[in-house]
């Protein structure tokens, strides 16, 4: 079973989240802004020096989607703004929280 929105796809078969993120470094705070063409814009307060708007976008992933961050694996553009992360077993609270990101 596979369900896309455009900027995120579920890969039942897989059990993987795939999130295309747009990420805004150097943010007074890291929040989700709504849309960036075809991905989910991230405001990150972290400088994008020595991947640290990475981590903490992973941590930001983590605490918000409620899995663990061995869970969560940036899989493209990793030194740019355009990414790809992946979630390995998100649970249905993960789901939900993708959803009401979907709403705004």
């Amino acid at each position: 079973m596979k369900q896309s929105r455009g900027w995120y796809r579920f890969d039942g078969h897989r059990n993987v989240l795939c999130i295309d993120v747009y990420v805004q470094p150097n943010a007074h705070r890291t929040e989700v802004v709504g849309r960036h063409d075809e991905s989910l814009k991230v405001r990150v307060a972290a400088p994008p020096l020595e991947q640290r708007a990475n981590m903490l976008l992973i941590e930001f992933l983590k605490e918000k989607l409620e899995v663990p961050a061995s869970r969560i694996a940036i899989t493209r553009g990793a030194t740019g703004r355009h990414k790809t992360v992946e979630i390995a077993a998100p649970g249905p609270a993960a789901l939900r929280v993708i959803e009401d990101w979907d709403k705004t």
